[in-house]
């Protein structure tokens, strides 16, 4: 049976991957649940397998966040649901193709998931967990939110917008006892890749990590008190050096003159 309640967390994708292991995991620690994602079926057969495993409340909820009705109902669910402690803003869209293969209005519609609806639903949860006294919020960003060289240009600034979101909300909640963190997975086994258009059986096995795994490795990054928690990398201190040449760049980005190296000889 579950632990006493830590409130209730709502998580976005979760009907499969990475956002049912962490509506399994959620529940094992206590929360009661309230899952969304498009696939109700899916959805129902999970809250069903978890509720009688842990005995944790699980509400499901059918929505589409691009659709803006669909969004509006979670966004309102977030607003007045007074036990929320926790939002996992796990749903996301993937991109495998250069610009020149692909489709703008399929990019359009990964900015409207990853971007929009995202920023929406952490509007929506904010000032909720800051009336209440506290809560939690992750997000799953990627590694390419540092690296978008690696697949399409669209899907990488689209979470490296994640990243910096993420940044700028736990600079702004610092004081509200509100916890943020990042998480960047890097190659998960999900159906990510087959709706990306990349199987993820024509990657390298050494560099695919299983959702399990992935999910396991940002909860401890979140139990060790971690903004950013890049599962597969072993040497934090390459995090730390990288936010550390950021913190360094800030008191110089801002000048009332132009650099010298910009000056007309």
């Amino acid at each position: 049976m579950a632990t006493q309640s830590k409130g209730t967390a709502l998580v976005t994708g979760a009907s499969t991957g990475i956002g049912a292991v962490y509506a399994d995991r959620l529940a094992r620690r206590g929360y009661d649940l309230i899952l969304v994602a498009r696939n109700g079926d899916k959805l129902a057969s999970l809250a069903s397998r978890v509720s009688a495993e842990t005995g944790c409340r699980a509400e499901i909820v059918t929505a589409d966040l691009v659709d803006k009705a669909d969004l509006g109902r979670v966004e309102s669910i977030l607003r007045t649901n007074e036990t929320i402690t926790l939002l996992v803003n796990n749903a996301g869209l993937g991109g495998t193709e250069p610009l020149l293969s692909s489709e703008v209005d399929a990019m359009e519609r990964m900015i409207e998931l990853n971007v929009t609806a995202l920023t929406r639903l952490t509007y929506a949860a904010v000032p909720g967990l800051v009336k209440r006294g506290g809560g939690a919020i992750i997000n799953i960003a990627s590694v390419v939110a540092v690296a978008p060289e690696i697949l399409n240009g669209v899907y990488g600034g689209s979470k490296a917008y994640v990243l910096a979101f993420s940044q700028s909300l736990r600079h702004e909640l610092s004081d509200k006892n509100i916890r943020v963190q990042a998480v960047l997975p890097g190659a998960t086994a999900t159906d990510f890749w087959e709706i990306a258009g990349k199987p993820v059986e024509h990657l390298p096995s050494e560099i695919v990590m299983s959702a399990e795994a992935m999910v396991d490795a940002a909860l401890a990054g979140f139990d060790q008190g971690e903004f950013a928690t890049v599962p597969a990398l072993s040497d934090v201190g390459q995090w730390d050096a990288f936010e550390g040449a950021r913190q360094a760049l800030m008191p110089n980005l801002s000048r009332a003159q132009p650099a010298e190296r910009y000056k007309a000889a």
